[in-house]
């Protein structure tokens, strides 16, 4: 079984690559509240489907690269900045 998480893309700047962030809340041990904490993935997006803020399901896959350990499963939701692009454009 491969590890599937949702998280929000933060950079779509590299050909096939997105840098995804995996938010988390973490209970502190000593105060007991709870903190946020984020997890930083570096994802292949073979079409270059994904976008900058969309949020995408990732999977676990074998190592392509140094720093990129997952693949894009699929786009669960475009971010708003993308819609009103596509409008001024039209």
């Amino acid at each position: 079984m491969k590890k599937v998480f949702i998280g929000k893309v933060t950079s779509d700047r590299m050909n096939k690559t997105r840098r995804v962030e995996i938010p988390r809340l973490v209970k502190h041990p000593k105060y007991n509240k709870y903190i946020k904490r984020r997890t930083i993935c570096y994802v292949h997006d073979e079409n270059n489907d994904s976008r900058l803020g969309d949020t995408v399901e990732i999977r676990e896959s074998r190592p392509m690269s140094r720093l990129k350990h997952w693949e894009l499963v699929r786009v669960v939701s475009r971010s708003k900045a993308e819609k009103l692009e596509i409008t001024e454009k039209t």
